[in-house]
Parts: C-alpha cells; structure tokens; sequence
C-alpha cells in the first residue's frame, strides 16, 4: 500500500467534482475545490474521520468494500479505479458489469453523423445509442424495451418481423454466429454478472443453434466489411460496415455507410426523410 500517493490520488479526484454533480449547492461558505471529505465519506458510505485519515495517508489498507465505495463516490473511471486499488495495495477484481453508459462524445459523433446509420453495442450486444438513420434504416429501439434491443437475443429467440433474420442482413447467419462467439468471451469477462449469466442462460435453454455454437468453441470470424440490408420500404440497400472498439467501455459503435453516388445512398437519403414512419400507399 503506498499511503502518500493514495492520499494525494483521492483528494485529486475528490477535488475535481464540483458540489452540483451531486445536486448540492456550492455555497458562499465552501473554502475547498471540489467535495468536501464529509460528502465523499457520505457517499462511500464511510466514516469521515477514516476518509480523512486516508486522505493524511494515515489509516490502514481499506476493504474491497471500502475502495467500490470510493469508486462510486469519486465517479472513477475503470482505469482510475484499477489505479486506486493497486495504490491501496489490493489488485482490481474483474468489472462488476458491462458498461450501459455512452461517452457525451460519442453521442455528438452520433448526431454529426446525418448521411450514416451509427449505433452503439455493449459488449452483450445491447443497442444503447443509435442516431435518426439507424432507427429509420434498422428499427425505431425507442418504442422497444431493453431487452428487445439485444441484438444476439434476437437473433437466436427473435422475434422476426416478415420472417427476415436481423432485419433482413445479408450476412444475418454469420452475424449471429460471430456474435455468440464473442459472448462467450464477455462472459469470460464478467463472470459474476447476473445479466451476462442469465442471457447466456436463455440463449443456451431457448435455441438449438446458439447451444452448437457456444459448445463449438469456435474462434471469432473475419468481419463482414460490406453487407445488404432489405428495407420494407425502399428494397436492398446496400453499405459498408465499420466497427470502432471503444475499449475503455467495452463497446462497438457500428457505422453504415453507402458508396456516394449510388441508388443506396439515394436510399439512405430517403430514409433520412421519411424517418421511423410508414408511408402507406392507397388502393
């Protein structure tokens, strides 16, 4: 355990968080950046008296409980909380869960995006941001429920719609196997997670097929770098695939794009247009 740089770590971060991130008012009183040691100690659930020792460098090594406390008190990051508990002398254990939570950034690259369909998966493969197109492109996830937007359950346990497989991809067979392969490593990952266990759990009860694959131990394929899509409205649209690894969240943003200048670009514009809507034709 190295006390001095634990004590400066804290009050670094302790620091840094500003009274309104947690709904507090700043008040003309408050003589310190940041938290005061008392409202961290609140919110790790601690004694502020043991908070401060650690902060003096002063206590003794603190629990596992004690340090997801600080974690969630001080909003760490996964590298910061991995940095925290090799200070206090006490290797991280896995992450408790894969993260739900988008980069603001992100959800900018999203919106700046107009002329692409961009989402982003978790590393279970839940839709937990998507631009316009995408809705308009694959399927509006926010008239669905969470679990409805997990793309590897609905791949295997569906439902789908006029019978299309992942909305009609073209490579939706090798898609959903990729993605069985990859769930065994997340998994392998986030062995105590009950939902990363429970979906397994399902998938392996309710379908044939992703039982044989997970039981394969096959090894992740080649990504699909251009892929067909059949819309309901405007036929085959035909996109490139880009996959960009968020690696300190454990997630992909996955971007479709059409070759400029062709009818699926022209399609995509449409699409832009007439949104998540159905455009009916009358007899």
């Amino acid at each position: 355990m190295d006390k001095r740089e634990l004590a400066g770590f804290l009050r670094s971060r302790r620091e840094r968080i500003s009274p309104a991130d947690i709904g507090l008012p700043a008040g003309p009183r408050r003589r310190t950046p940041g938290l005061r040691r008392e409202e961290v100690a609140q919110l790790a659930f601690i004694s502020t008296e043991y908070y401060t020792r650690l902060e003096q460098a002063r206590a003794p090594r603190p629990s596992r409980e004690v340090l997801a406390g600080l974690t969630r008190a001080l909003r760490l990051t996964d590298a910061e909380r991995d940095h925290l508990h090799h200070l206090a002398g006490t290797p991280p254990g896995p992450p408790p869960g894969p993260s739900r939570e988008v980069r603001p950034s992100l959800l900018d690259l999203l919106r700046r995006l107009p002329q692409a369909a961009a989402l982003v998966l978790s590393a279970t493969y839940e839709v937990i941001a998507w631009n316009d197109l995408a809705a308009a492109l694959l399927e509006d996830f926010s008239a669905l429920s969470r679990r409805d937007r997990n793309l590897v359950r609905r791949a295997f346990l569906g439902p789908r719609p006029d019978g299309r497989r992942l909305y009609g991809l073209s490579d939706a067979d090798t898609f959903a196997h990729t993605m069985a392969q990859n769930l065994r490593a997340t998994a392998a990952r986030y062995p105590d997670d009950p939902e990363v266990t429970g979906l397994v759990d399902e998938l392996l009860a309710g379908s044939a097929e992703f039982a044989g694959v997970w039981a394969s131990h096959g090894v992740r394929a080649e990504p699909t770098l251009c892929k067909t899509l059949h819309h309901p409205l405007v036929g085959p649209v035909h996109v490139n695939c880009d996959v960009l690894d968020v690696t300190d969240r454990d997630q992909r943003v996955v971007i479709y794009t059409a070759a400029p200048g062709s009818p699926s670009e022209e399609a995509l514009r449409l699409l832009a247009v007439v949104g998540t809507q159905r455009m009916e034709v009358s007899g």
